[in-house]
């Protein structure tokens, strides 16, 4: 059975978690009507890039901002996940959070690479380890936006089985096509599905093109968003993963012992 998917490419208000939370409620409500099985949100979607205030805006894991969405996973019977900022001992991380349709967190990744030319080292903690589940369609693997340039993450999840990287993203202007291309590489090289969900609009510094993405293990665009919020919608057949690396056998023919 092909898994449903609903990419919310939405614009974000800058530092306002009420406001945000209106329109992911409105996103959620269509998706579960459009029979949506999995809902990705963009990176830091209650906050957009307010880190200033990043410890005053960031709630702990199970509380605040996490509670509402997991009761709205629970509420509509659908997969969520999206990034938020986070508070772990006393300090703000950019946390991507993968709620099950009953609710539940399967999994929780904080940002491994911190994005500089954003401020993201001077204000967030590292993440200090790698994302990847049994979610209800299969191997599941979370990363964040700035990670796709970092192929070594996404090989890591492909060698632990992961059939589906899902990264919720911040992307901003100039930088489509290092977006575009980023994304089918990482799709290709792995071998693996790749789902993409960029924002749109404008923050107090940077503008967004949205072009929310997904791309199969052969590299191929099943769905793309323009750059004008939108719900995109796209079913996955994830048995094309293991036709795709049992045909070419990239994984097996690694020699990491020269490299």
């Amino acid at each position: 059975m092909p898994l449903n998917v609903a990419l919310a490419q939405i614009d974000i208000h800058f530092g306002l978690p009420k406001a945000n939370m209106t329109v992911v409620k409105q996103m959620v409500s269509e998706a579960a009507r459009s029979g949506a099985e999995l809902l990705v949100l963009p990176e830091l979607w209650s906050t957009g890039y307010d880190l200033e205030r990043a410890n005053e805006l960031a709630d702990a894991p199970g509380e605040g901002i996490h509670a509402e969405l997991s009761a709205l996973a629970h509420e509509h019977r659908l997969a969520i996940v999206g990034s938020t900022l986070t508070r772990r001992a006393g300090r703000a991380t950019n946390t991507a959070t993968l709620y099950g349709p009953d609710g539940a967190c399967i999994a929780s990744y904080d940002k491994i690479h911190l994005f500089g030319l954003m401020q993201e080292d001077r204000y967030l903690a590292p993440g200090q380890s790698q994302s990847i589940c049994d979610a209800p369609w299969g191997r599941t693997a979370l990363a964040i936006c700035y990670d796709l340039r970092f192929p070594e993450l996404f090989r890591a999840y492909a060698l632990g089985g992961a059939g589906l990287v899902i990264v919720p993203s911040e992307w901003p202007n100039p930088r489509l096509e290092h977006w575009r291309t980023l994304i089918r590489a990482r799709a290709i090289e792995d071998q693996c599905f790749i789902i993409a969900v960029n924002r749109v609009g404008r923050d107090l510094q940077n503008s967004f093109f949205g072009h929310s993405l997904v791309v199969d293990p052969w590299g191929e665009i099943l769905v793309e968003g323009g750059e004008d919020p939108a719900l995109l919608m796209v079913a996955l057949d994830l048995d094309l993963v293991e036709t795709v690396r049992s045909r070419m056998s990239v994984l097996r023919d690694r020699r990491p012992e020269l490299y």
